[in-house]
């Protein structure tokens, strides 16, 4: 390969991890609008909680505190991992979910190049913070997997979706608060 071919790729190669790391200094403001984005979707997906849920209400306390790291990094973590279990629950038996397909698909593409771009982003190697991401992480699975037991439990009934519609959605709001900060 001669010298210009090598200086060509150089260029690409720079254009792109400039490219890469302007997306990155963006990501709240992308965020922020996938989450305005997901939560429109969550409503359009499904009607007004229905009357005969109420009786069945779930509180499966968020974790909060996975939000409140000291380090954005530690945030972005949490982020992506809170947007992976929820398209992990989004993506599984739906048949009783009475709810617009369409809509449910946005969101589940919205989620999911979301979390592309959070992993393209986010510093995956071990930092002096490992140890709290880990806690985080496991804090995290715990709460999701109530959810998911939830949903088993209830034989993925109509009711047990639109319960955790309603706490995916206060998920968001949860996230779209935080990144408001930072």
């Amino acid at each position: 390969m001669n010298a210009f071919g090598l200086i060509q790729i150089g260029l690409i190669l720079l254009c792109t991890t400039a490219i890469s790391s302007l997306q990155c200094n963006h990501l709240p403001l992308q965020q922020r609008k996938v989450i305005e984005n997901s939560l429109q979707l969550l409503d359009k997906m499904g009607k007004n909680f229905p009357q005969q849920c109420l009786r069945e209400k779930m509180s499966f306390r968020f974790p909060e505190q996975v939000l409140k790291p000291r380090q954005k990094e530690a945030v972005k973590v949490a982020i992506e991992e809170i947007f992976q279990h929820i398209f992990y629950i989004f993506s599984k038996n739906l048949t009783l979910a009475a709810w617009d397909r369409k809509a449910l698909e946005q969101f589940q593409n919205g989620l999911y190049h979301q979390i592309e771009q959070l992993e393209a982003c986010v510093i995956k190697k071990q930092t002096h913070y490992f140890r709290s991401k880990e806690v985080n992480r496991l804090k995290l699975k715990k709460y999701f997997h109530k959810i998911d037991c939830f949903l088993k439990d209830k034989q993925h009934n109509l009711c047990s979706w639109e319960i955790s519609r309603a706490e995916m959605r206060r998920c968001l709001q949860l996230i779209d608060k935080v990144i408001r900060k930072l």
